[in-house]
C-alpha cells in the first residue's frame, strides 16, 4: 500500500523545484489515483496532506490548486514584507500624525512619568476607564467603566475573551472566513473553531443553531475580510438566536469606529473587544475587553494569567490622547480618508466584483473565473504588489472562495492608485499571459 505522505513529499518537491507553480491545478483525485496506481482514498489523503502543509488549496466545485507562497504559519498576522506596495497590512498613519501625538507624549514625560512607570492592573486606572468608556460608546450603548479590562492590544483582548469563554477542548463558532489571528489564538488555547456559514448580510442565524457551541466570535460591523456590515434585520435575528440558545458572543469591534453607529448585538451577553490600533497606530495601542458583569472576573483573570495586561506607560499615553481630543480628531480624519479610499477602489476596479462597506479600509474582490486566487496573488507579487488570498481567512483549510482582500489603508494615495490600476490591468488579462520562469 502506497504511503500517502511519500507521494505528498514528491508533489511538494515539484512545487519547490518550480515544476509546479502557484495557481497550477492538480488533477482531479480520480485521475491522480489512476496516474499513480493508488486507491481513491489514498489520493484523498495525499490532497489532504498537501492542504494541511499549506502547499495546496481546494476551492469547492473548482478543484485543488498549488498555493502562492505564504509564511509558514499563515494564521499569524502578516508581517511587513519586501513588496514595493503592501496591500496586505491594513493600518493608517496620517502624514502629520507624529505632530498630533507629540504634545501628549511631551505632557506625559514632563508631568506624569513617575506614575506611568508604576505597575497597573488589568482594570486600569479611573482616568483610563472614564476615557475609554466614552470612546467605546456607540449606538446608545455606553460600557460600564467597572467592566473594562485593559490589554496590550486587540489581539490580546480577543485571546482573553476566548480563553475566558471557551474551555480547553471546547468549540467556538466563527464566520467561515474570519480574522486570521483568531485561528492562531484558538490553536494555542486548544479551542476548536466551528465555521459558521455566511451570506451577503453576514453570518446566518441557522448556522449558529446547528453549530452546538456555547460561544461565538463575530464581526458584525465592517467584517474583516468580507467588508460586510450586518443590516438591522439580520442583527435582530442573531440577537434572538443567541438569547434563545444561551450563547455568549465575542464581538470584535476594532473597525466599528469607521462604520455605522450601532450597539453590540446582544449587550447583556456580549463581550466587546476593541483597541486603539486602527484609531492611532499599531505601535501605539491598548486593547479593551468589555464583558457582561458576571464575566468580568473571568476575563480579567484570563488577561492576567495570559500576561496580556496593558503596560502602564502605554495606558497613560492612550488616556491622555483619549482625554484631550487627539483620538477624536484622528478618527474623524481617518473616517474621511477611508471613504476616499473606497471611492478610489470602486473607480479603479470598476466592472469587477468588489464588496465592501463604504467606510471600510479594506475590500473583498471576487476574481474573474479565469483567475485562481493563488495565481493572481503570485502574478501581483511579480509586479511588486502584495495582496492576501482568501485562503488566509478560511477556517477550514482547502475551502476558500476565489477572492483576495485588498488593504487600502497603508499605501499613500498616489501609490495605491497606481497599484489598483496595475491590478485592474492584470485581472482584465489572463493567467496564460503570465511569463513562464
Amino acid at each position: 500500500m502506497a504511503d500517502y505522505r511519500l507521494i505528498a513529499d514528491a508533489i511538494a518537491a515539484d512545487v519547490a523545484a518550480g515544476r509546479l507553480k502557484p495557481g497550477d491545478r492538480l488533477p482531479p483525485q480520480r485521475a491522480f489515483a489512476r496516474r499513480h496506481g493508488i486507491a481513491g482514498s489514498t489520493a484523498a489523503r495525499v490532497y489532504g496532506e498537501l492542504v494541511r502543509r499549506g502547499i495546496a488549496v481546494g476551492e469547492v466545485g473548482r478543484g485543488t490548486f498549488v498555493r502562492a507562497a505564504r509564511p509558514p504559519d499563515e494564521s499569524a498576522p502578516a508581517e511587513p514584507g519586501g513588496a514595493r506596495v503592501d496591500l496586505e497590512l491594513n493600518f493608517c498613519v496620517l502624514p502629520d500624525q507624529p505632530d498630533l501625538l507629540a504634545p501628549g507624549l511631551d505632557r506625559l514625560v514632563r508631568h506624569g512619568l513617575p506614575d506611568a512607570l508604576a505597575p497597573v492592573g488589568v482594570l486600569g486606572t479611573p482616568e483610563a476607564r472614564a476615557a475609554t468608556a466614552r470612546v467605546l460608546a456607540r449606538g446608545g450603548w455606553t460600557p460600564d467603566e467597572r467592566r473594562i479590562v485593559f490589554t496590550g492590544n486587540g489581539r490580546q483582548a480577543i485571546a482573553a475573551a476566548v480563553s475566558a469563554l471557551t474551555p480547553v477542548g471546547g468549540r467556538l463558532g466563527v464566520e467561515a472566513v474570519t480574522y486570521p489571528v483568531v485561528k492562531a489564538i484558538a490553536a494555542r488555547l486548544g479551542v476548536t473553531l466551528v465555521p459558521l456559514a455566511v451570506d451577503e448580510e453576514g453570518v446566518l442565524p441557522r448556522a449558529i443553531r446547528a453549530a452546538d457551541v456555547r460561544a461565538v466570535y463575530l464581526q458584525p460591523i465592517l467584517h474583516n475580510p468580507l467588508g460586510v456590515t450586518m443590516p438591522e434585520r439580520r442583527r435582530a435575528d442573531l440577537a434572538d438566536t443567541v438569547r434563545d440558545l444561551d450563547v455568549q458572543v465575542i464581538e470584535d469591534a476594532v473597525y466599528a469606529f469607521l462604520g455605522p453607529d450601532l450597539p453590540p448585538l446582544a449587550p447583556e451577553r456580549t463581550t466587546v473587544v476593541d483597541s486603539l490600533s486602527k484609531r492611532l497606530a499599531p505601535g501605539l495601542t491598548v486593547g479593551f475587553a468589555v464583558p457582561p458583569g458576571h464575566l468580568v472576573d473571568r476575563v480579567a483573570a484570563a488577561a492576567r494569567s495570559g500576561g496580556w495586561a496593558a503596560g502602564r506607560f502605554a495606558l497613560a499615553a492612550a488616556t491622555g490622547w483619549l482625554t484631550d481630543g487627539t483620538v477624536d480628531s484622528m478618527v474623524e480624519r481617518k473616517r474621511a480618508l477611508a471613504l476616499d479610499r473606497q471611492r478610489l477602489a470602486r473607480e479603479r476596479l470598476a466592472g469587477f466584483d468588489l464588496r465592501a462597506d463604504p467606510g471600510a479600509y479594506h475590500c473583498w474582490w471576487r476574481l474573474p473565473d479565469r483567475w485562481r486566487a493563488e495565481t493572481f496573488v503570485a502574478a501581483a507579487a511579480r509586479r511588486g504588489i502584495a495582496v492576501t488570498p482568501a485562503a488566509a481567512f478560511a477556517v477550514v483549510p482547502g475551502h476558500a472562495p476565489n477572492a483576495v482582500r485588498l488593504a487600502l489603508a497603508s499605501a499613500p494615495t498616489p501609490t495605491l492608485t497606481a497599484a489598483l490600476d496595475v491590478l485592474a490591468t492584470l485581472a482584465e488579462g489572463s493567467p496564460e499571459d503570465e511569463p513562464v520562469d
